[in-house]
């Protein structure tokens, strides 16, 4: 079943910074719900590997949606979303995010 796909980089000027960053995440995964249930299909986040390619994006998030109504709700009422960006928008120099719905 085609599902939507994003990407969000982030660039993390402050190298300490990053752990909280990747922090924030993990307690996103354990708290994000819709109608009491979780509602992201799968994520992966990590401290990017150093590469010239990077262009200083320092962490990489990919979340999967069933619709593009879940992400939609993600963006704009998750409370669990709403908590990771007061922590992280902070510390950010710089945010790209992407999305799409998968042919594969």
């Amino acid at each position: 079943m085609p599902q939507i796909e994003r990407i969000t980089l982030f660039k993390i000027p402050n190298e300490e910074d990053i752990p909280k960053v990747l922090e924030q995440f993990k307690i996103l995964g354990r708290d994000a719900t819709k109608d009491g249930k979780p509602y992201i299909i799968n994520a992966a986040v990590g401290q990017s590997f150093p590469d010239a390619r990077n262009q200083g994006w320092n962490v990489s998030v990919k979340t999967a949606f069933a619709s593009l109504d879940d992400m939609k709700f993600y963006d704009q009422e998750c409370e669990a979303h709403k908590a990771l960006k007061a922590v992280v928008l902070p510390l950010k120099q710089d945010i790209m995010t992407t999305y799409f719905e998968s042919i594969l």
